[in-house]
């Protein structure tokens, strides 16, 4: 194990090697952590100690960066082997946070473990963790699920699982997230084409029952509707969302001239920090966040199809499905800040204040330029999967990826 290790480390740190990892894609993490620090930053004044967020938000950073440099050194096939520890550790997760004493409650929602000054949103690790499971196994089976129905059954259960425990807490955004992006993945490895309208007609319908026998998500859909008409109830963080839009204009009023963070928007700092930042820099800045957020996913996706062409499928199936539940994630937070969907409690990747949020989308940022490295240097994913040649691997019944 040492010896492995040493070589994991060895190969990973040469300087050619280290010249290879996706520069557009950090280049675009980079830029959107940085909006995020400045915005966090100038959405914090007003309170009582003005960088409480931001030093709260350079802790998480400094261990998301941490655990991503960790991650960068973790081969791909480790997490295909260990998929079902990593799937059966995060159910036990949530299930822990809905133990009374235990889980941290929050505005009515039991979502985090606390662990002295800091917390860990669950449901975060679970996606990390429900997306590696699931290419795992369309890895093994994705030759199967057009001609098998038990095929595709088997990750529903799992989805199943996840989302039921994840609506006891309840988290809702979480599972729309974590549902949209298997149900992407299943598309991907070839499940047929009526069974995924099928699936899409359930969700689709389950999500109504849901937002209908709930009373307090139905007040959102019809806040929504018309956010003017309950302006001063239920619809005043949408119509204050508003207000900071129509403020920015096309440049914005400045850094930290934003009127509507001095306490007329709630969550400022987390959920619609977007609009305090087009409120400040209007509508050319809310096109550089939109062009980070395109490259980011355009990369990530870049990856995924070079998998594809090398027929890597678990790493392929894992980078889509990381692509599509950031791009998921950032198109909600857009679109509830500026009153396209029902507000819904998501972050925006790397810009938000959120250090669980953070942390997972950094070890996906890590595990995506990973996949990237073991591409290009395929000896880093043979002599880190095993410590034998290509040749005796399909002697074993694994192939050239150590799958």
């Amino acid at each position: 194990m040492l010896i492995q290790l040493r070589q994991w480390l060895g190969l990973f740190w040469q300087a050619k090697m280290l010249t290879e990892v996706d520069k557009p894609l950090l280049f675009s993490v980079w830029g959107l952590v940085s909006i995020g620090i400045i915005m966090v930053t100038s959405a914090s004044v007003g309170y009582g100690d003005g960088f409480y967020f931001l030093n709260r938000h350079l802790i998480y950073l400094g261990i998301s960066v941490v655990g991503a440099l960790v991650v960068l050194q973790i081969p791909m096939q480790l997490w295909y082997r260990y998929a079902g520890y990593l799937i059966v550790g995060s159910a036990a997760l949530l299930i822990a946070v809905l133990i009374p004493g235990v889980g941290h409650e929050v505005n009515g929602s039991s979502r985090w473990l606390r662990a002295g000054p800091l917390t860990l949103q669950v449901s975060e690790l679970a996606k990390l963790a429900v997306i590696i499971f699931i290419a795992a196994y369309l890895q093994r089976r994705h030759l199967y699920l057009r001609d098998q129905w038990q095929d595709v059954a088997k990750p529903l259960g799992i989805l199943a699982l996840f989302s039921l425990l994840l609506l006891l807490e309840p988290d809702f955004g979480s599972t729309m997230v974590i549902g949209g992006t298997v149900l992407a993945m299943l598309f991907l490895a070839g499940v047929r084409l009526w069974q995924f309208l099928a699936l899409m007609l359930i969700a689709v319908v389950g999500m109504a029952v849901l937002i209908v026998t709930s009373p307090y998500r139905f007040q959102r859909l019809i806040t929504f509707l018309d956010p003017w008409a309950e302006r001063y109830d239920s619809g005043y963080q949408l119509t204050q969302s508003l207000i900071a839009f129509g403020r920015g204009e096309w440049f914005g009023v400045g850094l930290g001239n934003s009127v509507q963070k001095l306490f007329y928007l709630p969550e400022a700092h987390t959920d619609f920090v977007f609009a305090i930042f087009a409120e400040e820099f209007g509508l050319v800045g809310v096109l550089v966040v939109l062009a980070l957020l395109v490259v980011l996913i355009a990369r990530i996706f870049t990856i995924g199809v070079q998998a594809i062409k090398r027929q890597n499928w678990f790493v392929a199936y894992a980078v889509f499905g990381f692509g599509v539940m950031l791009a998921g994630q950032a198109f909600v937070n857009l679109g509830v800040a500026s009153g396209l969907l029902p507000t819904k409690g998501l972050t925006l990747p790397f810009v938000s204040y959120g250090g669980s949020s953070l942390l997972v989308s950094s070890l996906i940022v890590a595990l995506v330029l990973r996949a990237g490295l073991e591409m290009n240097y395929p000896v880093l994913a043979v002599a880190t999967a095993q410590s034998t040649p290509p040749d005796a691997l399909v002697a074993n019944g694994l192939d050239e990826h150590g799958y």
